[in-house]
This record gives structure tokens, C-alpha cells and sequence, in this order.
């Protein structure tokens, strides 16, 4: 049998800071987004669509703000109203990202509105965003952004053109960013996780030989989860990673450390 995930997961206090998650309606942003507001931030998902009802989490205790982060508009009106309510923000998680079917192809297969829309949304929404938010955090003199970014930032596959290389530009952007905003007391850091138990992977299993098979790739046995994800993120944005910033924190099972060429792991019976 694979490992099972350890139950629990470690809480850091959050009382009174300014959270803002884009893409906070379901699968990670959701689970990162309820994480700290059981931390006791005020959270803000910034999001296109509304809240999944079928979520077992108690969704009054974040604030829906509609927003395509593709709009210099929406982010700009979601950064306003959560300065016009709170005055600050404490923490960006930029989140908000798509990966369309059919972006699974060769990129001479792509067609360009498709790719054109992933950059707006996975690359150019995460700099609309921070953008936003920096001005403020350097009133403040402090802050901390996270980008969402891939095990597909640092590996790849056939077939998976568009997707890895944003994502690989999303570590990127936390590594200057990191570094441009360091002495104004902003941490910028980016997290990439391997396989999650999330609508959109559950949605894609049958391709890649079930949650079994997918789970196995990983030297721990399993897909992770959401709040596997979220526990990282908040651990980052606390006062325990203070002297953690520019660089990517993989929560992927191990994924990234084996090699392609490895010998696939028994499957468990």
C-alpha cells in the first residue's frame, strides 16, 4: 500500500493580515484561501467564477471578489476595494491559471487564441497582480507574494508546450522579484507542486493511466493535496520563513528528484 498523508495540518497565526488569492474558487486557491482564513486572516479570492458549493468548506469566511486577472481593470478594482476596506495587503498568492485541452498538443498544433489566453492569464496575470499590490506593500515595508507555479516549471512532457514554460517564467518572476523588492521588506517565492488531487487533474486521470498509476510516479506513493500545498504556503508567508525568499519550494513527493530514466516504481498490490 502507498504512504498515506499524514492527518492534520500545522496552523500559523494569520490574525488581522490582508490575504488576497487569486483563482481562489476551487482546488489549490481554495484550499489555501480557507487555510488562512482559519489562520485568522481577512482573505480575498479574486476569481472569474464563484465559489464551488459543492466545497465542504465554510465559504462566508472569504470574500468572492469577481475578477479575470487577464484585466488591468478587474485587478486593478480588486486591489482598490481590499485597500478600501482593509487599508493594506499582507500577502498575494497568485494562483489564478488555466490549462485548456486544447493546449495539449505540439505548439505548431495550438492555436494562437489559445496560447495567447494562457499568457494573459498563468504570465501576464501574475505581474497585473503584483504590480498592483507592490505599491502598498512598500508603503508598508513588507509583504509576501507567491506564484503558483508546475512541477512542469522544472521537467516536461510531450505535447505540453504552452503550460511548463509559463510556469517555469512563473519561477522566474519570483526570482527578480524576490530580488528587486528584498530591501523594502518584501518576499517574493514561488511553489510548485507535482500532482494534486484537484478538479483539474481528476480531470485529465483517465490520460494519464489513473490515480494509481499517477500516484506511483511520485517516490512517495501518492498524489498530494490541497492543503498539503496550502500547509507550504502559509509556512512561507510566516514569520518562521523570514530569511526565505527568490527561490521555489517544491511540494511534489519527490517527483522532482527522479529521473526519467529511472526505473518505474512497482505498482502496489
Amino acid at each position: 500500500m502507498p504512504p498515506k498523508r499524514p492527518s492534520g495540518t500545522v496552523q500559523y497565526e494569520n490574525h488581522g493580515r490582508v490575504v488576497i488569492v487569486t483563482g481562489g474558487s476551487m482546488g489549490i486557491g481554495d484550499a489555501i484561501a480557507h487555510a488562512f482564513a482559519e489562520s485568522g486572516a481577512h482573505v480575498y479570492n479574486a476569481d472569474i467564477t464563484s465559489p464551488s458549493h459543492s466545497s465542504d468548506r465554510e465559504t462566508t469566511a472569504v470574500k468572492h471578489l469577481p475578477c479575470d486577472t487577464a484585466s488591468e481593470t478587474d485587478c486593478q478594482a480588486t486591489v482598490q476595494q481590499v485597500l478600501d476596506e482593509h487599508g493594506a495587503v499582507d500577502v498575494l498568492i497568485n494562483n489564478a491559471a488555466i490549462q485548456p485541452r486544447e493546449s495539449y498538443h505540439p505548439i505548431d498544433s495550438v492555436g494562437s487564441q489559445v496560447w495567447r489566453r494562457m499568457i494573459d492569464v498563468n504570465l501576464c496575470g501574475y505581474m497585473r497582480m503584483a504590480s498592483e499590490v507592490l505599491p502598498q506593500m512598500k508603503r508598508q515595508q513588507c509583504g509576501v507574494i507567491i506564484n503558483l507555479a508546475s512541477g512542469q516549471a522544472h521537467r516536461t512532457a510531450r505535447e505540453v508546450g504552452v503550460y511548463g514554460p509559463i510556469k517555469s517564467a512563473n519561477v522566474m518572476q519570483a526570482r527578480q522579484w524576490g530580488v528587486e523588492y528584498a530591501r523594502d521588506g518584501i518576499r517574493v517565492l514561488s511553489v510548485s507542486p507535482g500532482a494534486i488531487d484537484t478538479p483539474m487533474i481528476r480531470a485529465s486521470l483517465s490520460e494519464q493511466g489513473g490515480a494509481a498509476e499517477l500516484g506511483n510516479r511520485h517516490p512517495v506513493g501518492r498524489i498530494g493535496t490541497a492543503d498539503e500545498v496550502a500547509a507550504a504556503v502559509l509556512w512561507l508567508c510566516s514569520p518562521a520563513a523570514s530569511f526565505v525568499t527568490a527561490t521555489d519550494l517544491e511540494v511534489d513527493g519527490g517527483l522532482g528528484a527522479l529521473g526519467s530514466f529511472a526505473a518505474p516504481y512497482p505498482m502496489p498490490e
